[in-house]
C-alpha cells in the first residue's frame, strides 16, 4: 500500500517559494519515488526548474522513506547546507511533508499533491484502495471496498445505471457491485446479500479532528491481573 502522490504545477510551487531565494530539496525513495514525483531524477529536475526561475539550491537529499522518525537524523546530518536555505521544498507525500516539518526548523513547503492511498495495477497505473473511513465493510463486500470502487459509494447493491458490468460513469470503471457480487457467487456466499447495511457512520472518518487510537498493553493487563 503507498501514498499516491502528483507534482503540484510549478507555477504554483514558485509562487509559494517567492521569498524563499535559497532552497534545500528532500524527496522520497518510496512512495514519491514509485509515482515519479519526488525520486532522485524529479528532485534534480526541481533542482534546474528552480536555478532557472533564480533560486538557490543549498543542497539536496532523497531520505529512503521520508515519513519515518530517521528522517530527524538525515536533517542532521546535512543542518549545514540546510541551515543555508530559506526554506525546505519537500517532495514526499504528506505524511513526509509532515514529518520534515517536525524536526526542521525550517519553513517547509509542499511539491506534491497527496491524492490517497492505493496499489499499483500495472506499471505506473495507481488505484485507491483504501478510504480510511474508521468503519470497514470489507467483510461484508467480499474483500472489495464499495466505497473507493463504486463511483456513488453505495454500501447495498448496485444503481440501475451500469451496463455489462461497467459503470455509468465511464465504460472503463468496473462495477464495483458486480465485481462484489461475482466474488460471493463464487465463494457460495450470495445469501449475505439480503443482509442491509446500515448509513454509514462518517463520526469514525474525519469529524472531531485528527483521529488518534490508543493500542492497550494485553500482555501487560494479564499479568497484573495474575
Amino acid at each position: 500500500m503507498k501514498s499516491i502522490t502528483r507534482s503540484k504545477p510549478l507555477e504554483e510551487i514558485k509562487q509559494r517559494l517567492a521569498k524563499c531565494r535559497q532552497v534545500y530539496l528532500i524527496g522520497c525513495g518510496t512512495c514519491a519515488t514509485m509515482c515519479r514525483t519526488g525520486g532522485k531524477s524529479e528532485v534534480l529536475d526541481m533542482k534546474q526548474k528552480l536555478a532557472a526561475a533564480g533560486k538557490k539550491v543549498t543542497g539536496w537529499m532523497v531520505i529512503p522513506t521520508a515519513c519515518d522518525v530517521l528522517t530527524r537524523d538525515a536533517l542532521k546530518e546535512n543542518a549545514k547546507e540546510i541551515a543555508a536555505a530559506d526554506c525546505i521544498l519537500v517532495m514526499t507525500c504528506a505524511f513526509g511533508v509532515q514529518t520534515v516539518a517536525r524536526y526542521a526548523e525550517k519553513s517547509v513547503y509542499a511539491a506534491v499533491d497527496t491524492l490517497f492511498i492505493g496499489t499499483e495495477e500495472t506499471p505506473g497505473e495507481f488505484i485507491e484502495a483504501c478510504l480510511q473511513c474508521g468503519g470497514c465493510v470489507l467483510g461484508q463486500t467480499a474483500g472489495i471496498c464499495p466505497l473507493v470502487r463504486c463511483a456513488k459509494g453505495l454500501l447495498n447493491g448496485p444503481c440501475g445505471g451500469s451496463v455489462d458490468g461497467k459503470c455509468e460513469v465511464s465504460p472503463d470503471i468496473a462495477c464495483a457491485w458486480q465485481m462484489i457480487y461475482d466474488r460471493l457467487a463464487a465463494t457460495g456466499r450470495l445469501d449475505e446479500l439480503e443482509e442491509i447495511e446500515p448509513a454509514k457512520d462518517w463520526s469514525t472518518s474525519l469529524s472531531g479532528g485528527p483521529r488518534q487510537i490508543t493500542i492497550e498493553d494485553t500482555e501487560e493487563k494479564t499479568e497484573s491481573q495474575d
